[in-house]
């Protein structure tokens, strides 16, 4: 069996330092050449110029003209939430920009949560469309879907990863950990002991470091969470709601708790009120993500700030540095959370 021809990489994207390194010059130098300036010996011109041939090299500013036709797909993992609206917000900012192109469409079939095409086929129609790369949010990968765009030379960034099973795969997510350690250690500063977590899906990466942020600051300050009030489900609000129940109807029912997203939060909040629990005076509550719906609830949302529309603009960003065969610095980026202390959580 013969051997496919060998797909080009586009990472290996010649920059002036290469083309200065083959013609022993200077970077400086390279760069006069590429701008048609003329303090440059003809010799050292003419080499240079030949290298710039041979290496295929084209300027910052052609790839910013081939940018025009790029179109990138973003795919939702999941219901079209708040937060997935804040996200492509983001995305389409970064676009409009980089005068780029977005598609954006569902991962899988919304009805039965699965993908009704196979990876290779997926990934064989992203390319065939003309796709430039692609963006995923919070998204669950197999190896079998990463593969198969690697194989048709599409680029991939995540955006706060439920799992990744490659870890070279590039994702852009928030300090998850110090978020959850935040709103724990808020709720312990309002003098609360007995504090609950209610959190997404128990594989999640950015679900276990919210977790683990909270056992931080509960362990931090000599206390262990019980077991029966640590619970993880799924980021929605049916979920928080039905927890809440589960948390709020025994005689043991914690004072405060910690959501793992505004949309648990939120569902907890409606648990307790039917239990004709009020909150904060009965039951403060934290939330995860600062949607917009975060400030319309009533009481308004004590949550933690991801900030969502930037995570979208690093995505757009960096699939278009990759597609353009640029090396990145880092294969994670992680954006700074922040505490927004509304009136959900008060003094126990």
């Amino acid at each position: 069996m013969e051997n496919a021809p060998a797909r080009p990489r586009t990472r290996d994207r010649t920059t002036l330092a290469t083309i200065a390194a083959s013609a022993g010059v200077s970077v400086a130098t390279v760069s006069k050449v590429v701008n048609g300036r003329e303090d440059v010996s003809p010799e050292t011109r003419a080499l240079v110029e030949e290298l710039l041939v041979q290496h295929d090299y084209s300027p910052p500013s052609a790839r910013r003209v081939a940018a025009a036709t790029c179109t990138v797909e973003f795919l939702i993992d999941g219901d079209f939430s708040s937060y997935a609206t804040a996200v492509v917000d983001g995305v389409v900012e970064a676009a409009g920009d980089a005068d780029a192109s977005v598609v954006v469409g569902l991962l899988r079939d919304p009805r039965s949560q699965r993908l009704t095409t196979p990876p290779r086929s997926w990934a064989r129609g992203l390319a065939a469309a003309g796709r430039t790369g692609v963006i995923v949010v919070t998204g669950e990968l197999t190896g079998a879907h990463i593969d198969a765009l690697a194989s048709v030379n599409l680029p991939l960034v995540v955006i706060d990863p439920l799992n990744l099973p490659r870890r070279e795969v590039t994702s852009v997510g928030s300090t998850n950990f110090t978020g959850g350690m935040s709103a724990t250690n808020h709720l312990l500063a309002q003098g609360h002991r007995d504090i609950a977590w209610v959190g997404g899906p128990p594989g999640s990466q950015c679900n276990q470091a919210r977790l683990h942020g909270y056992r931080a600051a509960m362990e931090s300050a000599g206390l262990t969470p019980v077991a029966e009030h640590v619970l993880n489900d799924n980021f929605q609000y049916d979920a928080g709601r039905r927890l809440g129940m589960r948390l709020l109807s025994g005689p043991d029912r914690p004072t405060a708790v910690v959501g793992g997203c505004d949309s648990i939060a939120l569902g907890v909040m409606e648990a307790a009120r039917a239990l004709g629990l009020r909150v904060p005076d009965d039951l403060s509550v934290t939330g995860f993500d600062d949607t917009e719906l975060a400030a319309m609830a009533a009481p308004p949302l004590t949550t933690v700030r991801q900030p969502l529309r930037e995570m979208g603009r690093v995505a757009l960003r960096t699939v278009l540095r990759m597609a353009g065969g640029e090396q990145l610095d880092s294969h994670h980026v992680e954006l700074a959370t922040e505490l927004v202390v509304r009136g959900s959580t008060a003094p126990r």
